[in-house]
């Protein structure tokens, strides 16, 4: 095996905790060397071999580091992964990657001439609701897709207190938190939309963030709705899928997060399987007969991202998220901010 790659994590907050620090210190292709936590957080005692670092300094400057992780929050992302690139250390940046395009250009072209990689931690792409979706579409069992609806809601009727997502600043509210996940998988299948049509608001009682969304992105040939709200108590379809020769529903969350919030190393044969009982829907015509059963979902990978950020570092393959795909999300975010000022559709 090649030389595993040095990480340091620049924060422990819920990302680092539930996903990057599981996800790193199960991988034997990474050491995780340093935690950046000011404040006692419990990484010492879930990795007691990791050292604590209580400035972004000490990440910067140690030379054996090669990654830093940047998931501080939002507005941070810029400054910190800059930073990064500058010290020569490779990075992967939480989404979103920067609170506006011009600050990504900026990252991408430093990284390019650092000759570093920068990748963002779009773990979604990976959820196996979506890699099912994408099967379905890819295979054209509903014939020409007409409607693509993605639906990604919770309930927290309360605001949260101490934490950055529930302040009233740039980069907050429920658009970048949840809104890069499911623009960045509508990318993914469609690529980039001639336009975007947002309703976005404040619906939980005393709230100083966006905490709901409805985006119709325009595409020519499918019409693709994007939802997500804090007070949905009884869930809908995650996806919904309509087509000239039938339609897909698919209820349930990835399990992936759960099982990483329980503690769970993302290992073994069972990882990332979905219970049964929240298998897709697909009712629709195959090879002239009509056919209307449960099909099973392919099980969730979130490893298969650091996985790609190793062989890209150590091999030269091709990254599986790329910065410029991360742009184009920032670009959907930003038109949808101003569709929501201007109640119109705004063109890209």
């Amino acid at each position: 095996m090649e030389k595993v790659i040095i990480v340091g994590l620049a924060s422990y907050g819920m990302s680092g905790k539930v996903f990057h620090a599981p996800l790193l210190a199960s991988n034997p292709n990474f050491c995780l060397k340093k935690i950046l936590e000011r404040s006692p957080k419990g990484s010492k005692e879930r990795y007691p071999d990791v050292e604590i670092a209580t400035d972004y300094g000490s990440l910067l400057e140690d030379k054996e580091i090669e990654l830093i992780v940047v998931n501080t929050p939002d507005r941070t992302h810029f400054e910190l992964s800059k930073s990064a690139l500058l010290a020569g250390k490779h990075v992967v940046v939480e989404k979103p990657v920067t609170m506006t395009t011009s600050e990504g250009e900026e990252l991408m072209k430093l990284a390019k001439k650092q000759n570093l990689v920068l990748s963002i931690f779009q773990n979604r792409r990976w959820d196996g609701d979506f890699l099912t979706v994408k099967k379905v579409i890819d295979k054209k069992w509903l014939g020409r897709l007409v409607v693509f609806e993605s639906n990604f809601d919770r309930y927290r009727n309360f605001i949260q207190e101490h934490t950055w997502k529930e302040e009233e600043n740039k980069g907050t509210g429920i658009l970048y938190n949840l809104g890069s996940h499911l623009i960045d998988q509508a990318l993914v299948l469609f690529g980039t939309p001639e336009s975007v049509t947002a309703d976005i608001d404040k619906v939980r009682t005393g709230s100083s963030v966006a905490d709901y969304f409805d985006l119709r992105l325009g595409y020519e040939s499918v019409k693709v709705i994007l939802r997500a709200s804090y007070l949905v108590r009884e869930p809908g379809p995650r996806f919904t899928l309509h087509g000239t020769e039938g339609s897909f529903i698919k209820f349930g969350i990835d399990p992936q997060e759960q099982a990483l919030n329980e503690g769970r190393l993302p290992v073994g044969e069972d990882w990332g399987k979905e219970e049964e009982k929240f298998r897709g829907l697909l009712n629709t015509n195959l090879n002239g007969k009509h056919v209307r059963d449960n099909i099973d979902t392919i099980p969730g990978n979130y490893n298969i991202f650091y996985d790609n950020i190793y062989t890209v570092i150590r091999d030269g393959s091709e990254l599986l998220v790329k910065p410029e795909e991360a742009l184009n999300v920032i670009k959907v975010i930003e038109a949808a901010i101003e569709s929501n000022q201007k109640q119109q559709t705004v063109f890209l």
